[in-house]
């Protein structure tokens, strides 16, 4: 995998999370985490990025049994809760684990 700069500057600069102060916030947050953990595929992917500083979206096709466009679709559903973030580095897109997103996570679970 031939890392770029930028790719790992993406990886190295993690989005910030803030935990919801309201009630119905957090748990809205909570459940949007959730929803994003409840399918095997984007658990593996999660996996996946947990075990590298950088990734791009080949890579992560490389891991899974399913089709570049489905692997795409759980990245967006991942990024869009906040999970994993990315940026496009010219045709590939680098994506990266969001930790800050996974402490928030298990800081929500823990409220339970």
């Amino acid at each position: 995998m031939k890392e770029s700069k930028d790719m790992i500057d993406c990886c190295q600069q993690e989005e910030s999370v803030q935990i919801a102060q309201g009630t119905e916030e957090r748990r809205e947050q909570l459940a949007r985490f959730c929803k994003a953990l409840a399918h095997p595929a984007r658990v593996h992917i999660l996996e996946f990025l947990g075990t590298v500083d950088t990734c791009i979206c080949g890579d992560i096709v490389e891991q899974l049994p399913l089709a570049q466009s489905t692997v795409s679709q759980h990245l967006k559903v991942l990024k869009e809760a906040g999970l994993v973030q990315g940026t496009i580095d010219g045709p590939r897109t680098c994506y990266c684990l969001n930790r800050q997103a996974l402490v928030a996570f298990k800081e929500l679970v823990v409220r339970l």
